[in-house]
C-alpha cells in the first residue's frame, strides 16, 4: 500500500504566495522578452543573481535596503543594455548574445560578493525586516511572513500599474510592434534596434529587481541562484496564459502573476508529498514541458472530438 497523498498546510499556502508575487517580478520580465519582443534572452540567469549580489553587498556594507534594491534594478537595465548592444549592434544572435552576457556575468557576480559564492543577510536590515519594524506595536509583532506578503501585494500592484500604463503610451505600442511585426514598425520611422535595448533593458531590470527581493527574502545572495530561473520565469508565464488566456496587457501582466503564484503552490505541494529539493529544477522542467503541450493536446482533441462526430454522422 502506498502512501497517501499529502496536502499542503495553511502556512505553506501562504508562504507560497507570498513567495509566487516575489517571483512574478522576475515572471513579468521574463514575459516581456519572450512574448513581447519575442525575444530568446538567457541574460535572465546571470542578473537575476547580479540584482541579488548587488542588493546583498550594499546591505551588508551598511547601505539602505530600499536603495540597495533598486540600485540592483539599475544594474540590470546595465545588463540588458550590453545584450542589446551585442545582438542589435554587433549582429550577434540573440540566444548567443544572453549565454555570452550571462557567462559574463557569473564572473562580475563573484567580484561584487568580493570573491565569495555566497553572501548571508544575517542580522542585516532588509526590505521584509523594516516592513516588520514599522507595523509592529509593543501589543503584537508583525510577523514576517505578513511582511512578505506585503512587499510581494504593492511589488506586483504598483509594477502592473506603472507598465499598463507605460504599454498604453506611444512608446508601449512601438515595443509591442517592435515584437509582433519588425518590419511594419520599422518602415513608420521606428527604430527597432533602440526597440529592442530598451525591451531587453526593462526586463532585465525587472529581473535584477526580482533577485534583490529574493535574497532579502531568501537571507542571502548566492552566485549560482540564477540556475533554472528562466525556466521559473517561463513556467510561469506559461501557466497563466493556459489558465486565463491572452486580453489585454494588464490581463497578460495579471496571468503572469497568478501563474507564478500557481507554480509556487504545486512547488509546495509537490514538496509536501516527499520530492527531494533537489529535483526541483526537473520537475519544473516538466512542468514547463507539460503547459507549453497543453494548447497542442487541445488541438489534438478538438480534432478528435471531430473525426468521431463525422463518423457517427456517416
Amino acid at each position: 500500500m502506498g502512501e497517501s497523498m499529502s496536502f499542503i498546510t495553511m502556512a505553506s499556502f501562504l508562504s507560497a504566495v507570498s513567495q509566487g508575487l516575489l517571483w512574478s517580478v522576475l515572471a513579468i520580465g521574463v514575459y516581456i522578452t519572450y512574448r513581447v519582443l519575442d525575444f530568446a534572452d538567457l541574460t535572465t540567469e546571470g542578473s537575476f543573481p547580479l540584482g541579488a549580489a548587488i542588493a546583498a553587498q550594499c546591505i551588508v556594507n551598511g547601505g539602505n535596503p530600499f536603495s540597495a534594491t533598486m540600485l540592483s534594478f539599475v544594474a540590470g537595465l546595465v545588463a540588458g543594455f550590453v545584450t542589446g548592444i551585442l545582438h542589435t549592434k554587433l549582429k550577434i544572435p540573440g540566444l548567443l548574445a544572453g549565454i555570452l552576457v550571462m557567462t559574463g556575468l557569473y564572473s562580475i557576480n563573484l567580484r561584487v560578493m568580493g570573491g565569495k559564492a555566497n553572501l548571508p543577510l544575517l542580522k542585516q536590515s532588509t526590505i521584509i525586516t523594516s516592513v516588520v519594524e514599522v507595523f509592529s506595536t509593543e501589543a503584537k509583532a508583525f510577523s514576517t511572513a505578513n511582511a512578505v506578503m506585503l512587499v510581494g501585494v504593492i511589488s506586483v500592484v504598483v509594477l502592473i500599474l506603472l507598465l499598463w500604463l507605460m504599454f498604453s503610451t506611444e512608446f508601449g505600442f512601438a515595443l509591442r510592434a517592435t515584437g509582433d511585426n519588425p518590419r511594419m514598425i520599422s518602415a513608420l520611422g521606428v527604430n527597432t534596434d533602440i526597440m529592442i535595448i530598451l525591451g531587453l533593458m526593462l526586463s532585465n531590470g525587472l529581473i535584477s529587481l526580482a533577485g534583490g527581493l529574493i535574497a532579502q527574502y531568501n537571507g542571502y545572495a548566492d552566485v549560482g541562484m540564477g540556475v533554472g530561473t528562466i525556466v521559473i520565469g517561463l513556467a510561469s508565464v506559461i501557466i497563466g496564459e493556459v489558465l486565463l488566456g491572452r486580453r489585454g496587457m494588464a490581463w497578460c501582466l495579471i496571468s503572469v502573476v497568478v501563474g507564478s503564484i500557481l507554480y509556487r503552490i504545486i512547488i509546495a505541494f509537490v514538496l509536501a508529498n516527499k520530492l527531494q529539493p533537489t529535483d526541483l529544477k526537473l520537475f519544473s522542467s516538466i512542468v514547463l514541458v507539460i503547459c507549453l503541450s497543453l494548447p497542442a493536446a487541445k488541438e489534438w482533441y478538438r480534432d478528435f472530438i471531430n473525426r468521431r462526430s463525422h463518423k457517427v454522422e456517416a
